[in-house]
């Protein structure tokens, strides 16, 4: 199946080293930023979903309406689906009463499902497919569930199995330690990595966010919401300047058979 189109251009971010640290800086501040809206100036679950998913809907147009890649709009939607997946995991976690455990287990079959309908529909979930408005709607709405469920998996990991907010930390940090090494070590897959990886990244950054938010009688440091999410806004647009920013290889145009 070819799904290249002649001349287009990637829409996402290279995968740099640099990428992966405004990832954690961005899902760190996906976390405090949801809990600041929601929790601290007491929002609520709902209400803050209902806020951060209209400020999803209108990045994600912009951004697959844009012709090339902006890497500002592009950080911005991937700040938008951490904050939206934030409270959106807390209200399917705690508001609709189906736990840490099972909120995990339905957005990881969410995950799944969409990137089985993406590869059935175009033969490849590999980022460098993203060249077309069709692809990136799959691309953003995998994004949107990993996020979300990334968020549900780390309060997971943190409260039900005794790790606390550290040891989870530290277990999903070696765990992405394992996907470089394979990544620059194995054959195993790229695609499969990266989406690994992804996924990880996103608890990782909750339970930091976490270990700093929280009072210290929950093992946190009991830092303000509003203050930590001013803290990583700063330190992503800071990076956007630092880290170079280029857009991704994307596959080459290949001739219908």
């Amino acid at each position: 199946m070819d799904n290249s189109h002649p001349g287009a251009e990637s829409k996402v971010a290279a995968l740099t080293f640099g990428f992966w640290i405004i990832k954690i800086f961005a899902t760190t501040l996906g976390e405090v930023g949801g809990n600041a809206l929601s929790q601290t100036e007491g929002f609520g679950y709902l209400a803050s979903t209902a806020i951060f998913g209209m400020l999803l809907i209108v990045a994600v147009v912009a951004q697959i309406r844009a012709e090339r890649f902006y890497p500002s709009l592009y950080w911005c939607v991937i700040v938008a689906t951490t904050l939206a997946g934030t409270t959106m995991a807390d209200l399917c976690d705690r508001s609709l009463g189906i736990g840490y455990l099972g909120g995990s287990l339905l957005l990881f079959s969410l995950v799944i499902a969409t990137l089985a309908l993406w590869y059935r529909t175009m033969g490849s979930v590999a980022i460098n497919t993203v060249t077309s408005p069709k692809v990136e709607a799959f691309y953003w709405t995998t994004i949107m569930f990993s996020q979300t469920l990334g968020t549900a998996l780390g309060d997971w990991m943190a409260d039900s199995t005794g790790l606390g907010y550290n040891g989870s930390a530290l277990l999903i940090g070696a765990a992405l330690v394992v996907i470089a090494a394979l990544y620059y070590l194995t054959d195993v897959s790229h695609t499969f990595l990266f989406w690994a990886a992804f996924i990880l990244t996103r608890p990782l950054g909750a339970t930091l966010a976490n270990s700093l938010d929280k009072p210290a009688a929950n093992g946190g440091l009991g830092i303000n919401d509003v203050t930590l999410s001013a803290a990583f806004a700063v330190l992503i647009i800071v990076s956007l300047f630092v880290v170079p920013q280029q857009a991704g290889s994307h596959a080459p145009a290949r001739r219908s058979s």
